[in-house]
This record gives C-alpha cells, structure tokens and sequence, in this order.
C-alpha cells in the first residue's frame, strides 16, 4: 500500500508530437529513472513508486506519486533500467503511451508527464482532462 507522496507531478497535454508506440504503459526518460533511483536509495522500505489519478483541480484529474512497498493486485507494474513504477487500476486507462519526465528548473523540480491523451490542462498544469 502506497504511505506517502514521494514527489510533485506536473502533466503535460502532447500536441502535434506523436510519442513512440510502446508495449509499456509508461515510459521514463533517463532523467525520470535517475530521479526515481535517487529517492528511494534512501528508502529501503518501498520497492518502486505508483502513480494513481484523482479528482482534484480545476479541470478534473491529477497524478498522485507515493512511494509502494508492494504491488497490489490489479496495479501494472512497468520496469525500466532497474525502476518499478506501479500504476494503480484507476490510473491505467490515463496514462497509456505517457511518457514521464523529472525537470529542473530555476523555479521548480518535478515529474512531468507527456500524455497525448490529454484533452485540456488548467492553467498550472496540476490537473487535466480527457
């Protein structure tokens, strides 16, 4: 069961690019896998990260991240270079052909999340809408 939040997400809607088909459900840049290894080094606790969506913002949905020490049932399990990303049933249908990034900036360190599926984002990029 997943404890805490791990990490701020951001989602991002993809126009005009087309992110490579994958048998994955998730794909993580270099930067996403780095960022992931880097947090739960200090965790020996939990296994890997989940990513699930609630209602929440002005525009409907939000990615949750928490840390997992197990997978649950029904959760899709994606490992890429080492990492276990869990996402939760809720989340599934959400995240198909994402591609989930962590960016730096003067302002802000955060998972983003590329989805093509995105209809609309609220103006802060918290929440979204298919």
């Amino acid at each position: 069961m997943a404890s805490r939040i791990a990490a701020a997400a951001t989602v991002r809607a993809v126009k005009g690019r087309k992110l490579l088909p994958t048998r994955a459900a998730l794909v993580l840049t270099q930067s996403a896998v780095s960022k992931v290894k880097s947090i739960l080094e200090s965790k020996p606790e939990y296994v890997g990260l989940k990513v699930g969506v609630r209602q929440r913002g002005c525009n409907g949905l939000s990615y949750t991240l928490d840390y997992a020490s197990q997978k649950d049932k029904l959760d899709e399990e994606v490992v890429q270079d080492g990492v276990r990303i869990f996402i939760d049933r809720k989340a599934q249908l959400t995240l198909l052909g994402t591609e989930m990034d962590y960016v730096e900036n003067k302002l802000a360190s955060e998972f983003v999340f590329n989805n093509p599926n995105i209809k609309g984002t609220c103006g802060c990029g918290e929440s979204f809408s298919i």
